[in-house]
């Protein structure tokens, strides 16, 4: 069923946007994995290609910011359908924890992103706990990070591997981190 919605709270949001704006620049080809009906892009940023791999064409086509998009389970299909060193930049906006075999994805993550290409991995505490893995389920924010800096690091293509606290105000609205790294 579509979710026409974000998953995080507009001050989460924001803070995703004010990151992304820190890390990407105009005409950068990016892909959004995991994608839905918003990128979370800032309203200034004009990528070169922005692509969404998603899993309900209904949200995808609600994105105003793909300029084109594609349906895939990555649980069923982790391969991902470009050519080596296609995009600058890929994101996964609290989606990661959805996951059941996320080293393989991460690995055609490394595979699609040009050498020195950046990939941004947010999470919160929210989720569909019927959907969430296990050990997502199972741990709390500062484990998550740890989950997806190993996934980032088994995949054996990344370096400079991050994590990040951007809550925008604690106590008041959604935590939220992000996991960095860079194709090595």
């Amino acid at each position: 069923m579509p979710r026409l919605v974000t998953h995080i709270d507009a001050d989460a949001c924001a803070a995703l946007a004010a990151y992304y704006a820190g890390i990407l620049r105009n005409g950068d080809a990016i892909l959004d994995l995991m994608s839905s009906c918003v990128s979370h892009l800032p309203a200034a940023l004009q990528p070169g290609r922005m692509v969404g791999i998603g899993m309900n064409t209904t949200e995808l086509a609600a994105n105003p910011r793909l300029d084109e998009y594609g349906v895939q389970n990555l649980n069923r299909s982790p391969r991902l359908p470009f050519e080596d060193e296609t995009f600058d930049a890929c994101l996964i906006a609290v989606s990661v924890q959805y996951l059941v075999d996320p080293v393989p994805v991460f690995s055609e993550i490394g595979r699609c992103l040009k050498p020195g290409g950046i990939a941004a991995v947010s999470y919160s505490n929210r989720m569909f706990p019927t959907k969430a893995v296990a050990a997502w389920r199972e741990t709390g924010n500062e484990m998550h990070g740890e989950l997806v800096a190993g996934y980032f690091g088994r995949a054996g293509k990344f370096a400079d591997i991050n994590i990040s606290d951007i809550s925008p105000q604690p106590g008041q609205s959604d935590p939220l981190f992000v996991v960095s790294a860079v194709v090595a």
